[in-house]
């Protein structure tokens, strides 16, 4: 059996509604996902939500309502909101489930049955918005406290602690030895960068129930629950784990399921924010387990708008659904991953979005898909010519590019190297006037080859675009007169389309807008 490309994103803390960074981190990791499953890989997507944590707690206590019942009604739309953005994703993890408790507590027995946690008592500053200890380091120059930290007050609290000083060296060493480990390579670079300057402090892995009662109860002491990113970085082994993955089971002590799939271990896509519990605490906590690190990290950037930070006080937001309401599904996903290459931040701009789709989408590949079908039903009364051999070298280099750009997780580039072959075949359009040679009977061959050449064109572009505009590649398909789906990278091999087969009317893939309009 094939080794299974396992793919998560971060799962998404509860506590308000989906916006910009969400649905741009999910829809780059479908693309990935779509692009191995399309090159003939098993693929396995996680997705989810962290639900537990001292903000949610105080948000459904200031609601007069159960934590968990606040819980299940927003997952709703965030569950919406993955089925708006046509991902592709194998399961859905939510932190307040029973098999991802289960897990959480089975590793924590078993770390504190091997001597791996202390205690103490700590005494300092504490943030009740970040849910975290402050130290002097974390004060600004005029003695207070950045203001992304809220109210922080001073706190003496016995709790268990995760030594990690111990492990440094080791991580230093592994990303040295692993340049690929973290990508993209200036991201490795911090990481780097602080374990070199910085001296680990021990991880405090638990909260007293006495101030935080909404989380995953410590196995060995019912007095405390968990600190949540304890809980929330081991979803990535609680989904393999009940689903019997072995690699999993057998060093946690679970019971085993046969045949079940070997996924662990996995490629995390996660923003730069979090990439210290993800770079630094999580193979720490992998490695004193027993359990093998994770494959890679994709460390993605921010969005702003306008120049300006998102915002919900001021604002200055981007609401992913109401952008697919107006303009599609795959226009939104187009965009953002044509804007943004993969690790740099990025700006959103309603008129950058606008004049992409026209430019890109609407002109560039729908007017091609549109013309070449038009053409052929007004000329050979849409039956496909005999094969011919125009534009299928410059095919051939789009999709190596395109693949070769894919496979190193560049979706930007990989758009690009896309739309070489969709500038390329308009351009050919205009250089052969198929419209002209339409007049003339003595060229009726050349125009049976340029016709061809075209309809074939638009059909390997339907492949190459699968993985990220997959509802447009499906309907080029069918206006194609295609049965299949354009998911198998395979079907980008020229002289798919066989001489005599009979295509559709065309229908406008991305409909013109008028951007005059207030």
């Amino acid at each position: 059996m094939s080794e299974t490309f396992y793919i998560t994103t971060a799962i998404d803390y509860v506590n308000g509604a989906p916006h910009l960074g969400h649905a741009y981190e999910k829809v780059i990791t479908d693309v990935i996902a779509r692009s191995r499953r399309s090159l003939g890989r098993e693929v396995f997507f996680l997705t989810g939500l962290d639900e537990h944590g001292q903000k949610v707690q105080q948000a459904a206590a200031a609601e007069g309502r159960d934590p968990q019942a606040y819980c299940d009604d927003l997952a709703v739309a965030w569950k919406a909101m993955a089925a708006r953005l046509d991902l592709t994703h194998d399961d859905f993890i939510r932190t307040t489930e029973e098999r991802h408790r289960s897990t959480v507590q089975t590793l924590l027995a078993k770390l504190h049955r091997e001597g791996r946690f202390t205690t103490g008592t700590y005494e300092g500053w504490y943030s009740y918005k970040e849910e975290t200890f402050l130290t002097e380091k974390d004060r600004l120059p005029d003695g207070t406290f950045p203001a992304v930290y809220g109210d922080v007050t001073p706190l003496t609290e016995r709790n268990y602690f995760f030594p990690l000083r111990e492990h440094q060296e080791w991580l230093i060493q592994h990303l040295e030895d692993h340049p690929e480990f973290i990508q993209p390579d200036f991201r490795r670079n911090e990481v780097l960068g602080f374990l070199r300057s910085e001296t680990l402090e021990d991880l405090c892995i638990s909260r007293p129930k006495s101030r935080l009662s909404w989380g995953i109860t410590l196995p060995f002491d019912t007095d405390y629950v968990t600190y949540v990113w304890f809980d929330a970085l081991t979803n990535y082994i609680s989904v393999p784990a009940a689903r019997g993955d072995p690699g999993i089971t057998g060093i946690l002590g679970l019971p085993g399921i046969a045949g079940a799939p070997s996924l662990w271990p996995a490629v995390h896509v996660i923003g730069k924010d979090i990439l210290k519990f993800h770079a630094v605490y999580w193979p720490i906590m992998l490695r004193v387990a027993g359990i093998p690190l994770p494959r890679q990290i994709l460390a993605h950037g921010w969005w702003q708008k306008d120049g300006q930070k998102l915002s919900k006080s001021t604002g200055n937001v981007v609401d992913p659904m109401a952008v697919i309401d107006e303009w599609g599904v795959d226009a939104f996903r187009y965009y953002v991953t044509r804007e943004l290459d993969l690790g740099a931040d990025g700006n959103w701009t309603d008129a950058g979005f606008a004049a992409r789709y026209q430019a890109e989408l609407a002109n560039g590949l729908g007017n091609l898909v549109n013309r070449s079908l038009k053409m052929l039903v007004s000329y050979r009364a849409g039956r496909v010519p005999r094969p011919s051999g125009d534009l299928q070298a410059e095919a051939r280099a789009a999709v190596q590019a395109t693949r070769e750009a894919y496979d190193g997780f560049r979706l930007q580039g990989a758009l690009q190297a896309t739309w070489e072959l969709v500038t390329r075949a308009n351009k050919f359009v205009e250089e052969t006037a198929p419209f002209k040679m339409a007049k003339d009977p003595a060229k009726a061959a050349r125009l049976d080859e340029v016709l061809y050449a075209l309809v074939e064109t638009c059909r390997i572009l339907a492949v190459m675009l699968w993985p990220v505009i997959p509802g447009t590649s499906a309907r080029i398909y069918q206006q194609l007169g295609l049965e299949t789906a354009p998911d198998r990278w395979v079907s980008t091999e020229w002289g798919g389309l066989a001489e005599g087969h009979a295509v559709r009317e065309p229908q406008a893939l991305f409909p013109r807008k008028d951007l005059a309009k207030p």
